[in-house]
């Protein structure tokens, strides 16, 4: 009872005196400052909505739009032509409010709509702004005067200090292109890999497909597209991601790894406690919407959207789907470490504890001598399998008594830290590389850890996993359906500059500052799981390491030559990237194929991603140009700058909403709510993607100058091969001289090999880049 008593803010005794209260004035103090907290963040709230729905004006703009049109009608002008009369002869009531009070009424009114006016005039013109296009299509150095005046128009609207949602509202929507169009599109994207046979049977599946089924497909989605501001994104979500319902273990969720060269601390306490200051500070800038919105090129706003549920998010595994499940404020974390779970409060009272302080906290756990309670250790191998077991066993299992409860903590938690008990390391590495260096595996077991752990070690349903390894090192493991690696890579990012060159340690490695308050220690969670819960959690931990054994891993570091000789060659550095890799890929199965990399959509509201299919006609002459021999050195030069601009081409359009894989998708959808079987999208949306690729971006915010500071490079992230006999390639360029490339595949596919691959891609840079020399 002595809990139930230290909860009350006061107690009252009755006696023959009458009524004795006793008032306990440090409780009540909590609860007013509590309260008081919980006033702030709605006001801001509130604040925010203001100024994000008067985007590009801003709420005080009312009273000075007020104050003219009053300034107007003491100087006897009319700025309403007549309307503030009309308004006070025909809707107030004149003789009850008498006639002063009922002008100056009428006149607010008349102002505050003509602010309005002005407001969604402004939005518009600044959303025509943002449609146009054209700049992405210029020709380095070659800017025409369209486009210079748009640059000088869209200016007037980009204000310096833009809030994270400002420009949501402004963001033109998701086009929807035409039938025939993305139709055409399709056959030339395949062109390249059919033979003759087999693209005339698709030829004739396409021609079925316009003049049949298709229209009528195209007429409900276009009734999508006008309804919603993004016709894609829900159902990419929901279909792409929370409805499958294999293991998101590798084949959905992604990692992110720390920076290349430079350990901060061999710490882990400490390591942990400032890695998750700085992620909570980005957390507070999204809160408080102070986290500027990235642009293209400084001017063009990205959509926002996905940094919402990057925090107090975790997805619920379902029968048929999954959700995801945000809450609004969370005040604590959740720690794995050695099997147990710990819940951690980072805020008390208002105040977020020290890094110091949080080190002591991380400490506790760590030196705690207590073992998992039963079946504890291998409860996270539940997020780890097939997501209907895990579905029914928290329908049966985790819904009463102490589960329900510890579980809620996890659910809450602002994100998981995973305190690793294994160490994790870089290896120094030679300039320039040596090809037998790359077969060290300390970087390939690095990566392994991060996406798959040991399949009882992460839990896969969290927003992300914080791993902080037994020397120091660190990585993420992120869930995918709620945000993209590109928001993953800005948060990141961010807190690692927070880490190194905000907090910082002290000579020992140890965080700065002093403990100076003492805190309740973390919680360990309690679980009572019984046989049935432990049967299911070993047959899912089995599940896991099948799918982690069979995990081929190699991170390729390569710094013989970079970015900065790809653009010395005149052409783009992801296309020099994506050519090198079709040569490697032809090499490697002695055949093309279908090949996807990630673009972004995010230039448009709620966008996330387009596909880009850079096996395309002129990439395929390439590849055989350069294993002809009988091509001369000009034919190779010619046939691969061709096969440049043509991809780049394909990225463009991607971007501007004229990509074909989302159209497609949506299309397949909407065919199978009808309950009509179209065998053109049966086909389109069976093909393998047997070279699945994506790029990571690098310096989104310029926190960190690796010019000055080469070690701050990160090595960036990677996921899993989508198809069982394909690669996935994951690359950053980090730099002008270093590209990063995390290769994926099966162990059990006789066809793939992610060293091979690798060193594949080492050989076919060196050919192109030999073309320039």
């Amino acid at each position: 009872m002595a809990e139930a008593h230290a909860a009350v803010a006061f107690q009252f005794t009755v006696t023959n005196e009458g009524i004795d209260f006793d008032i306990n004035h440090e409780a009540l103090k909590a609860v007013f400052e509590s309260g008081m907290r919980s006033w702030v963040k709605r006001f801001r709230r509130f604040q925010n909505g203001m100024v994000n729905t008067t985007y590009p004006a801003s709420p005080l703009s009312w009273l000075a739009v007020l104050t003219a049109v009053t300034a107007c009608s003491l100087a006897r002008v009319d700025p309403s032509m007549g309307m503030i009369e009309k308004l006070k002869e025909n809707v107030l009531p004149v003789d009850y409010l008498g006639p002063a009070p009922t002008i100056y009424l009428s006149t607010v009114i008349f102002a505050t709509f003509l602010w309005l006016a002005i407001i969604f005039t402004l939005r518009f013109i600044l959303k025509r702004l943002l449609s146009y296009r054209g700049f992405m299509y210029e020709v380095r150095g070659k800017v025409s005067i369209q486009t210079k005046i748009w640059a000088m128009l869209l200016k007037c609207f980009v204000t310096r200090k833009p809030r994270l949602f400002s420009y949501q509202n402004a963001l033109p929507n998701l086009p929807l292109p035409s039938l025939h169009d993305t139709m055409r599109r399709y056959l030339l994207s395949v062109r390249g890999f059919l033979n003759d046979e087999e693209f005339e049977q698709m030829e004739l599946l396409v021609k079925d497909f316009e003049v049949g089924l298709g229209p009528r497909l195209q007429r409900y989605l276009r009734l999508k597209w006008l309804w919603s501001v993004n016709y894609v994104s829900d159902w990419w979500e929901e279909y792409v991601y929370l409805r499958g319902r294999d293991p998101i273990m590798v084949n959905s969720n992604y990692y992110g790894m720390d920076s290349i060269a430079m350990q901060p601390t061999n710490i882990q306490a400490a390591r942990a406690a400032n890695f998750t200051i700085s992620l909570l500070r980005f957390r507070r800038e999204i809160e408080r919407e102070t986290l500027k919105p990235l642009m293209m090129q400084g001017m063009v706003p990205l959509c926002s959207y996905q940094y919402e549920r990057l925090f107090n998010t975790t997805r619920m595994p379902g029968l048929e789907t999954d959700t995801l499940v945000h809450h609004k404020d969370s005040k604590h974390i959740v720690v794995l470490s050695r099997g147990r779970f710990y819940k951690l409060v980072f805020q008390v009272n208002g105040t977020m504890l020290s890094p110091a302080e949080l080190q002591k906290q991380f400490q506790w756990i760590i030196d705690d001598p207590s073992e998992p309670m039963e079946g504890e250790e291998h409860l996270p191998a539940l997020t780890a399998g097939d997501r209907i077991p895990w579905a029914l066993a928290r329908q049966r299992f985790f819904t009463r008594g102490v589960n329900k409860i510890s579980l809620r903590a996890i659910d809450t938690a602002a994100f998981m830290v995973i305190l690793d008990e294994e160490e994790q390391d870089y290896d120094t590495f030679p300039t320039p590389l040596k090809d037998d260096w790359n077969q060290n595996r300390k970087l390939d077991k690095f990566s392994h850890s991060l996406l798959a752990g040991n399949g009882y070690n992460r839990w896969f349903d969290k927003c992300f996993n914080l791993v902080i390894f037994k020397n120091g090192r660190m990585g993420v493991n992120a869930e995918h359906s709620l945000a993209d690696s590109p928001v993953m890579a800005h948060l990141f990012e961010y807190a690692f500059g927070e880490d190194i060159m905000v907090i910082g340690y002290n000579a020992d490695g140890s965080c700065k500052g002093e403990v100076k308050a003492t805190y309740a220690p973390p919680v360990h969670l309690k679980w009572e799981l019984p046989d049935e819960v432990r049967t299911v959690m070993e047959t899912s931990l089995e599940t896991a390491k099948k799918i982690a054994d069979d995990l081929d891993f190699h991170l390729l570091v390569h710094n013989q030559f970079g970015k900065g000789a790809m653009k010395k060659c005149k052409v783009s550095p992801d296309a020099f990237i994506q050519m090198g890799m079709q040569l490697a890929y032809f090499r490697d199965a002695g055949k093309f194929n279908l090949t996807y990399e990630a673009s972004m959509t995010r230039l448009f509201r709620d966008g996330r991603t387009e596909t880009v299919r850079p096996c395309t006609i002129s990439s395929c002459d390439f590849v055989k140009c350069m294993e002809d021999p009988s091509s001369s050195k000009a034919q190779r030069l010619a046939a691969f700058r061709k096969a440049c601009d043509a991809h780049v081409a394909g990225y463009r359009d991607a971007m501007c909403g004229k990509g074909i894989d989302r159209h497609l998708f949506c299309l397949y959808v909407v065919s199978k709510y009808l309950n009509e079987e179209s065998p053109f999208l049966q086909k389109v949306l069976s093909e393998p993607w047997r070279l699945s690729t994506s790029q990571t971006p690098h310096q989104q915010m310029n926190k960190l100058d690796i010019t000055k500071h080469p070690e701050y490079i990160s090595a960036g992230g990677g996921f899993g091969p989508v198809a069982r006999d394909g690669y996935g390639v994951s690359y950053i360029i980090a730099g002008e001289d270093v590209v990063f490339y995390h290769v994926s595949s099966n162990n059990s596919s006789a066809s793939t090999d992610s060293w091979r691959f690798a060193k594949g891609i080492i050989k076919a840079n060196r050919d192109i880049l030999s073309l320039f020399q």
